[in-house]
């Protein structure tokens, strides 16, 4: 890796409660489950090799943890590295739709815009549509449609880039499946329409003379068995 430029580790946090039982969790905050954290450790074992020059999280507990996790399998980074909590790193926030099951948030996603069922919409219906939708069928107009998410994810991801662009650095930022593929969607042109992020999975970016350019995209394959892991309780 060249020496200039910065770069981007994201990760998604891994899996929380609400993952587990299929609910919205945009804003709202589940602890992770018990298997959600030995996945965490299983990635962050993968990346123990890695040097983060500096670590930052959405303020959501479930990304903390998540980071707390990774850096204490880590054998390269410095152990009293501050993390940066950054709040434009939430997830996107779904307004009264959050802790709604998801199967019945997206059949009203789907009847509002005109489809039988969310299989069909999926199918022809992306990601800024879709948040539109929410926004329109929330009585009290809080969940967040595009534009008011991406003012907020660039605010910090401009933060970021500002402060370690040229340097070399390799950031981790572990943050939230949506907002991580929502980014990576209007950062790197030929990713359209990406699948959804697994828990845990490391999406690599390395930008460098105003380009961004994408190494992988929500790769697991760096996962280590648990078998590899020290003091795993039974």
């Amino acid at each position: 890796m060249s020496k200039d430029g910065v770069t981007i580790y994201f990760v998604r946090h891994g899996e929380t409660y609400f993952n587990f039982y299929g609910r919205m969790q945009g804003w709202g905050n589940t602890p992770l489950t018990k298997p959600g954290e030995v996945d965490v450790r299983r990635s962050g074992k993968g990346l123990k090799d890695v040097k983060f020059d500096a670590v930052y999280t959405s303020d959501l507990q479930r990304t903390i943890d998540t980071a707390e996790l990774i850096l204490g399998e880590n054998e390269q980074t410095d152990p009293e590295m501050e993390m940066v909590l950054l709040p434009e790193f939430r997830e996107i926030f779904f307004g009264v739709f959050e802790g709604e099951y998801g199967d019945t948030a997206y059949r009203e996603v789907a009847e509002h815009l005109g489809y039988d069922t969310a299989d069909k919409m999926f199918g022809d219906v992306d990601q800024f549509e879709r948040m539109s939708a929410f926004k329109a069928l929330d009585p009290h107009g809080h969940a967040e449609d595009f534009m008011e998410f991406w003012l907020r994810v660039e605010k910090g991801l401009l933060k970021v880039v500002n402060k370690h662009r040229d340097t070399g650095d390799n950031v981790l930022i572990v943050a939230h499946g949506g907002t991580i593929r929502l980014i990576l969607e209007n950062l790197i042109p030929e990713l359209d329409d990406p699948d959804a992020l697994l828990n845990v999975s490391v999406s690599t970016v390395h930008y460098a003379n105003g380009f961004y350019h994408l190494d992988r995209y929500g790769d697991v394959s760096h996962f280590v068995d648990e078998e590899e892991l020290d003091d795993l309780e039974e």
